[in-house]
């Protein structure tokens, strides 16, 4: 009987996931916005058998001179690149339902997925930086509240859309002159709350059924509308006791939506720094901790904790984090880093924000490639995760380190593929094709 497998997605962020790693001697961030470059990474994750790589996205971030953080490009022209020139791996990317519009979402990511022939996943978020409200001309940001109300409508219509054209309505008969079965096409008439939508996608239903819909949120309203809607959630937990409640939490809630287990992948965020040695490890850590100047520190976990700590001595005590003002938002990163803080017995501010420089409240692992298997492992098999999205902390060496020594010793262990089962993402995830609700299913023996 085969052994079960790990699920692997690549943080792709760059020119790494630590704060500081722009300063790396081995990064390259002038090579940010280079096609080649990204292409290189995408090709070493393809490599290692990643089932996905992954984009994350926010905008409206203030531009500093000291950090290259606020500058990026638009995640889905970038896996529409990256479409071109990978075969197998995953294309995740981040776009939000809190400033567009469901026709426009559904038309993209339908357009990924047939062009890369089925390893699209759109990953679904609602905008929790306050200042995107301005570039789109809104006085004032959606409550979280709303945000993930919203949010749920606009899945909901996405995936009318996807379904409006089924795949068998092209028929393209040349001889009799007949293109589209139009008893394959079933237009949209969706009102709701928060949208109005007639008509139909101009694509068919693809190669995955749909795009694989992927969340990130550990709210009450994020972690349900995960059970409804969610094929793959991204959260973060610092203990395997944290990570076992979650899983226990949201795989509880998708019978009510008619859904098993296995039809939602949860996989945590880790932060992987790898040597060949513990000592190795722990140096080049501490080397890229060496590069973080303070005011960043501080700017970075100010952040994370609701509290302005521009100007606080980075050696002098911790103060208490704010409270958020919106009751409906648990502010579940700030008592992640709290947990850590009490823990750890964290006594300064520079060494909080040395602590989450890279994992930013996900759980960080440093060692040798045997260590961190151990620790994969343990959350693998015991109910904490269903695999894991990676965040190395520099590109291109950190990935590298990940990919020819981490994933080795997963392979050895039986806990992670060698070669890809499927050509599709849905195939490599183990997750079932969506079944199309306006096909007319073909009828038992007796009915």
């Amino acid at each position: 009987m085969t052994k079960k497998q790990m699920k692997l997605g690549a943080f792709i962020l760059l020119p790494g996931q630590h704060v500081a790693s722009w300063r790396y001697p081995s990064t390259q961030p002038h090579r940010t916005f280079d096609l080649d470059y990204l292409t290189e990474i995408a090709k070493t994750a393809e490599c290692g058998k990643f089932d996905t790589i992954f984009f994350a996205d926010v905008f409206g971030q203030n531009l500093a001179e000291n950090t290259p953080s606020a500058l990026k490009l638009d995640p889905v022209i970038l896996i529409s690149a990256l479409a071109a020139v990978t075969k197998n791996i995953g294309l995740t990317a981040t776009l939000t339902t809190t400033y567009n519009e469901p026709f426009q979402v559904a038309r993209k990511y339908s357009a990924i997925d047939h062009l890369s022939k089925g390893r699209a996943a759109w990953n679904v978020v609602t905008s929790a930086n306050d200042s995107e409200s301005l570039l789109f001309g809104k006085e004032k940001h959606l409550q979280h509240a709303d945000r993930y109300e919203r949010a749920e409508e606009f899945v909901d219509v996405v995936k009318k859309l996807w379904f409006s054209i089924e795949d068998e309505a092209l028929i393209i008969d040349k001889e009799n002159g007949e293109f589209l079965d139009l008893n394959k096409v079933h237009p949209v008439d969706h009102e709701g709350k928060w949208f109005k939508v007639q008509g139909t996608l101009d694509s068919p239903s693809t190669p995955q059924g749909h795009p694989v819909i992927v969340q990130a949120g550990s709210s009450e309203a994020g972690k349900e509308l995960a059970a409804k809607t969610a094929e793959v959630i991204f959260t973060a937990w610092q203990t395997l006791e944290e990570a076992q409640a979650f899983y226990r939490d949201v795989k509880g809630r998708l019978a009510k939506y008619g859904r098993k287990p296995e039809d939602l992948k949860i996989m945590p965020g880790v932060f992987i720094t790898v040597a060949k040695t513990e000592e190795e490890a722990i140096a080049k850590r501490k080397e890229l901790n060496s590069y973080i100047l303070p005011e960043i520190g501080l700017e970075y976990l100010s952040g994370f904790t609701g509290v302005d700590l521009t100007g606080y001595d980075v050696d002098g005590p911790i103060p208490d984090f704010a409270e958020i003002e919106d009751p409906t938002n648990p502010g579940i990163r700030r008592n992640l880093i709290r947990g850590l803080v009490e823990r750890e017995n964290l006594k300064t501010l520079r060494e909080v924000y040395e602590r989450i420089s890279g994992a930013r409240g996900h759980r960080e692992i440093v060692g040798t490639p045997s260590q961190i298997a151990d620790q994969l492992e343990e959350w693998f098999l015991n109910e904490g995760a269903d695999g894991f999205n990676i965040q190395p902390p520099t590109f291109p060496d950190g990935l590298n380190d990940i990919v020819d020594l981490v994933i080795p010793e997963l392979q050895r262990r039986g806990l992670f593929r060698t070669e890809y089962e499927s050509d599709t993402l849905r195939g490599n995830l183990g997750l079932s094709v969506p079944v199309n609700p306006n096909k007319k299913q073909p009828q038992t023996v007796g009915e």
